[in-house]
């Protein structure tokens, strides 16, 4: 038996010949008898290949270069013979194999464990895993965070609503005329600003609140309008071609002459007080439309259709039926509405665009089930709380529209009072001059005297118009409905070029202009474009209708009124 002992001391060098450290290998090998240096020489290279092969790709893997190790000439002292001397060069040529062999495999391996491979790997598995980690606290997080969006907008806008909608119940209950939701603008308004001089911290947190509901309101607020334009051919039916185109006239001539009397009043009335024009704060803008949402928008739509023709009554009544697709179909006219280019709009505005789409959707519902298209527009606007149609539903939202201009006039709050005496006064001047316009106008160009009290509101929003004409015997709400939605149609075209023509610069009166000529359509118009002149539109708006009716429940005024109608 004989044991060899050597100790192995290599260079580590890379492909330029740089020196890299030196790897030291200490083995001890050692020989029994002669027959088993066979198996032995046999087990030796069986693993000198396995491990050779698996040091070279542990060595391509884990370094960019390829080391290249250089043997150091040994003593040839260190081996050391025991036993049987004739096997002594037997045993000199098999160690210097082996020696070879030990370089080889040990070499390397002793090298590969010097560079911690374990720890990388260790180091390596730890990232991965800690990136999967952050991964998924990302999506977790987003995912949390879209779920209390959507609670946090449904809780916001359901407040509103519901403020809405007991109002409504408190002022029916009264019997008061007045509309309830303007009143809760100027109430929230108060309130806002209470808050703002008190504590300040309890204002900042309800605007940040309620900051989801109004900004879907903003994104949508054109809809809320549109079902009063859908139904329009039921309300001018009975009206004489003739009486209908001196109505056109004055409301067309009477929204520009308007339009010129309020944006010129403001700017004149601003001169005379000489108060200096600052800019207005920033207004967040809606985001666009996905194309998901018109996916989704599209499938309600065809699903419901294809339901209501088949089953006219699925949903208890075919109002009911019919709501989804009339809906959808207005949804989806708003949209398509919205993406078209800017010269496209100034022709087709979306909310004509809106208009048209829930239209054409009722004429094709009609002739296909055979049940005609007033059948389906009477079904699109029912105005019965107990089997509502679409546009009943949308014009639900009209209430919580207005209650949300309280936010935006607060918004404004400091613009507002400054500007005060501009605003109020051009106003009052604006509702004067659209009430005894009108009468005069009708008057000269020989409209029915019943026909001219009943556009008298024209510039008036159609809750408040329909109050005021209440106050007249003999005239028609329907016709008042339709010239109401005829002007804020006009408006909501016309206005951003017009103003730009007439070189109104300045929010404060582009939005008098627009709310004292055009109401809620032209106010949604012109806001989607221009958020910063939304709060003196919701100034305007409300005020121009409470101007109105004031003056209208004057019984001087109105007798004077009725005068100059004949």
């Amino acid at each position: 038996m004989s044991i060899q002992t050597f100790d192995d001391t290599r260079h580590l060098t890379g492909e330029n010949g740089e020196f890299l450290g030196n790897s030291f290998a200490h083995s001890k090998t050692f020989s029994m008898a002669t027959p088993f240096l066979t198996t032995s020489t046999t087990l030796s290279l069986s693993l000198s290949t396995h491990l050779h092969r698996l040091s070279s790709s542990l060595s391509s893997t884990c370094f960019p270069f390829k080391p290249n190790l250089h043997r150091v000439p040994r003593n040839p002292s260190l081996l050391a013979s025991y036993g049987n001397p004739h096997l002594f060069n037997h045993e000199d040529h098999h160690s210097t194999y082996k020696s070879l062999l030990s370089t080889r495999v040990l070499g390397p391996k002793s090298n590969f464990l010097q560079m911690g491979p374990s720890e990388t790997s260790c180091s390596r598995e730890i990232l991965v895993k800690s990136s999967a980690s952050d991964s998924s606290n990302t999506v977790i997080s987003t995912l949390s965070q879209k779920v209390f969006g959507v609670l946090h907008l449904v809780v916001s806008l359901g407040i509103v609503l519901a403020m809405d909608k007991f109002l409504k119940q408190a002022f029916v209950a009264a019997a008061i005329k007045f509309p309830s939701a303007l009143f809760g603008m100027f109430c929230i308004f108060s309130v806002l600003v209470i808050l703002d001089t008190t504590i300040p911290a309890a204002a900042t947190s309800l605007m940040n609140f309620f900051e989801p509901a109004l900004m879907f309101i903003q994104r949508w607020l054109p809809l809320f309008y549109v079902p009063a334009l859908v139904v329009l051919p039921l309300s001018v039916r009975d009206i004489p071609a003739a009486s209908g185109l001196k109505i056109c006239f004055i409301i067309a001539g009477g929204w520009l002459a308007s339009l010129c009397v309020a944006g010129f009043t403001a700017i004149a009335i601003r001169k005379i007080v000489k108060t200096e024009m600052v800019d207005a704060e920033p207004m967040a803008k809606p985001s666009s439309f996905a194309p998901i949402e018109f996916w989704t928008w599209g499938g309600i739509f065809l699903a419901s259709f294809v339901s209501a023709i088949f089953y006219p009554t699925a949903l208890g009544t075919t109002a009911r039926t019919c709501l989804p697709f009339l809906l959808a179909s207005t949804v989806l006219g708003y949209m398509v509405g919205s993406g078209l280019p800017s010269a496209v709009k100034k022709v087709l505005h979306p909310i004509i665009c809106c208009a048209l789409s829930a239209d054409l959707a009722a004429v094709a519902f009609g002739y296909i089930s055979k049940s005609g298209v007033d059948a389906v527009l009477g079904d699109y606007l029912t105005k019965v709380s107990s089997n509502p149609g679409a546009g009943d539903i949308l014009m639900g939202f009209l209430g919580s529209v207005i209650l949300s201009f309280a936010f935006s006039m607060f918004k404004q709050r400091k613009l507002v009072k400054r500007h005060a005496a501009e605003i109020f006064i051009s106003i009052i001047l604006s509702s004067l001059f659209s009430l005894y316009s009108t009468a005069l106008v009708g008057r000269l160009v020989g409209l029915e005297p019943s026909l001219t009290v009943s556009i008298l509101p024209r510039c008036i929003t159609v809750a408040l118009a329909l109050s005021i004409v209440s106050l007249f015997e003999g005239a028609n709400s329907s016709l008042t409905a339709a010239a109401v939605v005829v002007t804020g149609l006009i408006g909501a075209n016309f206005v951003q070029s017009t103003l730009d023509k007439l070189r109104f610069r300045d929010p404060i009166a582009r939005g008098i202009a627009t709310a004292s000529s055009a109401h809620g359509l032209g106010t949604a118009a012109l806001s989607a474009k221009e958020p910063e002149a939304l709060p003196f539109c919701a100034i305007a708006y409300g005020l121009t209708g409470i101007f109105g009716s004031l003056f209208c429940s004057v019984p001087v005024i109105r007798q004077s009124l009725l005068a100059i109608v004949g």
